[in-house]
């Protein structure tokens, strides 16, 4: 038996994407929380494994060779562990390029995106009606595109994969979003069979009461960390 999996975390949609990927393979693993509101992510020794500042990230002591590897990036993570484990990430080509396609797309758009609508909706010490009605109607025209996808197929690719694990945690704030899914039916349902999976309940249920106690709405200090930076 291998040491766990080192997972460096916080409670957020992008840390979720991983939590619920460890959950669903069912492998052992040891959360390190980083915790975002108190510039833990500026850690010299987490910028060994995470240059761009961010998490999630992973370390594997059973990586490549038997050798321990790093990888960050969230969207790297899930294929990464997907490739490994030989699970939710089709060895056949023709399912794998659709699942990279919407792994892709959430990675370039939803949770930008989404992330830009929080910003503007919540955070943003002025209210500014142009970047809240930009990023609010965009994400309605993603979660669009999403509710057509799942018109015919029960998961984004067809059958359960990182795609839907990348996507999920996205969703979730929806009315933060200023978004309502009674409008999409297909991916009201898609959300509901979603957040109805064990691992699911699980994965976005770690660090939960971290995540309570730092609220991030009110602490203006960890606003300025998070919201101000520049290169150093």
């Amino acid at each position: 038996m291998t040491a766990p999996i080192k997972l460096y975390y916080w409670p957020t949609p992008n840390g979720w994407k991983i939590s619920i990927m460890l959950e669903e393979l069912g492998v052992p693993y040891e959360v390190k929380y980083i915790n975002i509101g108190r510039g833990e992510q500026f850690a010299p020794e987490f910028l060994k494994i995470a240059p761009n500042n961010r998490m999630p990230a992973i370390i594997d002591p059973d990586g490549p060779g038997r050798e321990p590897i790093s990888v960050f990036e969230s969207g790297a993570i899930l294929q990464y562990l997907g490739r490994k484990f030989g699970k939710f990430y089709s060895a056949d080509e023709r399912t794998r390029v659709q699942i990279e396609e919407w792994l892709f797309w959430q990675v370039g758009g939803l949770g930008p995106m989404a992330g830009q609508a929080h910003h503007f909706r919540g955070y943003a010490p002025e209210k500014i009606e142009y970047g809240i009605n930009r990023y609010t109607n965009e994400v309605n025209r993603l979660y669009g595109v999403m509710n057509k996808r799942l018109a015919e197929r029960e998961y984004l690719a067809g059958d359960y994969s990182i795609a839907d694990m990348a996507c999920i945690g996205w969703v979730i704030p929806f009315e933060k979003q200023g978004q309502d899914l009674n409008e999409f039916p297909n991916l009201k349902r898609w959300f509901e069979t979603m957040m109805a999976r064990p691992a699911v309940i699980r994965g976005t249920a770690i660090g939960k009461e971290e995540r309570e106690r730092s609220n991030l709405a009110e602490d203006k200090e960890a606003q300025k960390i998070l919201f101000n930076q520049r290169a150093r």
